[in-house]
């Protein structure tokens, strides 16, 4: 029994399976689908994650299970799944909705779970953090100067366009705006119109717009896009390097032992 037991849990197989029957099952319950029977079937799934995560203690221990990156983040989201078993207990009218709605929340989390059965994930999610290290000064220097143009923009155009200038935070959020090519004639617009639209100070308005625009938005993101992009195929550079050095390696070696045969 405990062997079968064991097999069961342990299977990517089974866990997959169950991972996306309850994703399927918190879909419904967010569209408003939620009955007696989704619910039981929700709680059924929690639990077999509770003792799939029983069982890898047992086989790995507590060391082996907490060690992998990929256990820690199936531990912490079952652990998130516990408070959602207080509905069994508590009746609905007498929670609290602002806890109910944590509670449906955290049943979303789960949905990551199916990310680590995905092929060479492991792999994307390396060079993801080796993009970050390489990139991290660019990006960090780039939302600098967003900040500075934000701050600019909002001491300039408070009164014009309070929409999207009247704040610090306000400034900064349209200046990414314009950087990532969104609203980009709707926020030069409407400051131009407040100046009279056709005069030269308008016209000034709009030039500086799309200097931010040319500079920040197509330039500065094409750059930075570049660079990360680069930084994300350096892994798969460097193996391909490796297996070059190998094949001339290898190349080398067969010329030597043709020439001594020679």
């Amino acid at each position: 029994m405990k062997q079968f037991i064991k097999k069961i849990f342990l299977s990517d197989r089974f866990i997959l399976a169950i991972i996306l029957l309850n994703s399927c099952i918190i879909y419904a319950q967010v569209a408003g689908y939620d009955n007696i029977y989704i619910s039981v079937l929700d709680v059924l799934c929690t639990l077999i994650f509770v003792v799939e995560m029983i069982v890898k203690h047992a086989v790995y221990g507590f060391r082996g299970y907490w060690k992998d990156g990929w256990n820690r983040m199936d531990g912490i989201l079952v652990i998130l799944s516990f408070p959602s078993l207080v509905e069994l207990f508590v009746p609905l009218d007498m929670m609290n909705l602002s806890f109910l709605l944590i509670l449906r929340l955290l049943r979303i989390l789960r949905f990551f779970r199916v990310l680590h059965f995905f092929p060479n994930f492991s792999k994307v999610i390396a060079g993801f953090k080796g993009a970050m290290r390489e990139s991290y000064a660019i990006l960090l220097s780039f939302a600098v100067i967003i900040v500075i143009f934000g701050l600019i923009n909002c001491s300039l155009f408070r009164d014009a366009d309070p929409d999207h200038f009247q704040t610090p935070l306000r400034s900064i959020y349209a200046m990414f705006q314009l950087c990532t090519v969104e609203g980009w004639y709707e926020i030069p617009n409407a400051v131009a119109d407040y100046y009279g639209g056709t005069t030269v100070s308008a016209e000034f308005i709009r030039a500086y717009f799309c200097v931010l625009l040319i500079l920040g938005g197509i330039i500065g993101m094409s750059f930075i896009n570049s660079i990360f992009v680069d930084a994300m195929m350096a892994d798969n550079n460097d193996d391909m390097i490796k297996k070059l050095d190998e094949m001339q390696k290898s190349l080398d070696e067969l010329k030597q032992q043709l020439n001594k045969k020679a």
